[in-house]
């Protein structure tokens, strides 16, 4: 995690920079803010990558004498396809749409339809096809 430490250190440094040059150019607040938000969220970022990055085991590609083979095995977890994700953000949808209109009813049955498709999703590894 070092080298990722280092990329985002190097925005952080990059961002510090900007912020005030965008500021006397400018003057805009807005986009002030936003830079300096963006310095932030970098520097909060960069300073957790190099706190765990001294207390974990280097990975191969932050060692020198790191080789591709080194890297092999098992990665992870990778979810099958699913169908889940479409509903909750069609009751979203359904629920946006309900509130811009002004037609509570149709925010209502968005709320409940997404609440079944949101439970659907979450339980959808204990049953079925891809049960565990």
């Amino acid at each position: 995690m070092k080298s990722e430490a280092w990329i985002f250190g190097i925005c952080t440094v990059f961002f510090v920079l900007v912020s005030p040059a965008y500021w006397f150019i400018t003057g805009d607040w807005t986009g002030t803010s936003a830079l300096t938000m963006t310095t932030l969220l970098s520097g909060m970022v960069t300073m957790y990558l190099g706190f765990h990055a001294n207390k974990m085991d280097p990975r191969p590609e932050d060692r020198k004498d790191g080789e591709i083979a080194d890297g092999a095995g098992e990665l992870g977890f990778f979810p099958p396809y699913s169908w889940w994700p479409l509903w909750c953000g069609a009751t979203l949808g359904v629920c946006v749409f309900g509130i811009a209109a002004g037609a509570w009813w149709m925010f209502i049955i968005g709320g409940v339809l997404g609440a079944l498709a949101l439970s659907g999703w979450i339980y959808e590894y204990y049953r079925g096809e891809h049960a565990h």
